[in-house]
């Protein structure tokens, strides 16, 4: 097995190794009836935070870009949007998606929990996925909040992808999605991942033990953020096959609104 020096040179090697399978699932996002699902989502929790203003008035942030699915469908709606990642390919491969779009968007090789932006840089930020895998989430939250502006808005997007390393009942419900996956013969999200590998990297992510969405809750509100948890997100943004290979772990929404002085 190989070894790391750090957690994040780890968690770099393999999502490195993993951008041509996660770019290829954004295009396929990208392709379907995905991109205007995901649009509408975001784009209502951003209007009725915003009411009075125009996408282009709007400065967005998207932690965690990836191959770039939220910053391209983002960007093609009006907003301003700037697109960051820790790892270089994804931020090439981003690029490589957005096509004519990237010239419109502001990519930068950047880690989620050491934002080097300006304070009140942002009237939004985004995310997807993303803070289960840090190393130090409550850092992460608290840089989000030093970025956005007063009254600025965070919507991010996960689950507790991995709590079935620690608990009993998650392990039992992530066995039964495996089985469910082969009785509905949809395809297999892991097919070609090295699952091994994400869950050692897991097995190290505080997060994965944690009960969520309670725990991002009372982090935010310890600083100082006016937050609540949509459940049922899950409902409406996931496909058939996302559903039956992740029935056990539903994606949730965190929103959050930046009013108080924050302090660090």
């Amino acid at each position: 097995m190989q070894r790391f020096a750090s957690y994040e040179e780890e968690n770099i090697h393999y999502w490195t190794e993993r951008t041509p399978g996660y770019l290829e699932v954004n295009q396929g996002e990208l392709a379907s009836r995905q991109r205007i699902v995901w649009g509408s989502i975001i784009s209502e929790r951003i209007a009725a935070r915003f009411p009075e203003r125009t996408p282009d008035q709007l400065q967005v942030l998207d932690v965690g870009t990836g191959p770039g699915f939220f910053a391209i469908i983002l960007t093609e709606m009006g907003y301003r949007v700037t697109a960051v990642d820790y790892t270089a390919s994804m931020l090439k491969a981003a690029k490589e998606n957005a096509g004519s779009l990237a010239s419109d968007i502001s990519f930068y090789q950047m880690n989620a929990e050491e934002l080097d932006f300006p304070d009140n840089s942002f009237d939004v930020l985004v995310t997807r996925n993303l803070t289960w895998n840090l190393r130090h989430p409550k850092k992460a939250y608290a840089r989000w909040s030093r970025v956005l502006k007063k009254g600025g808005l965070l919507l991010n997007f996960d689950a507790g992808w991995y709590r079935y390393l620690y608990d009993e009942a998650a392990r039992k419900g992530h066995l039964q999605d495996r089985e469910n996956i082969v009785n509905s013969k949809v395809g297999d999200e892991t097919e070609g991942t090295d699952v091994a590998a994400m869950e050692a990297i897991a097995r190290k992510a505080p997060l994965s033990a944690r009960k969520r969405p309670e725990w991002d809750l009372d982090m935010l509100q310890e600083l100082g953020m006016e937050a609540f948890a949509d459940t049922e997100i899950w409902k409406r943004v996931w496909t058939r096959e996302e559903r039956i290979n992740n029935a056990s772990t539903p994606m949730f929404l965190i929103e959050a609104r930046k009013e108080q002085k924050i302090w660090y």
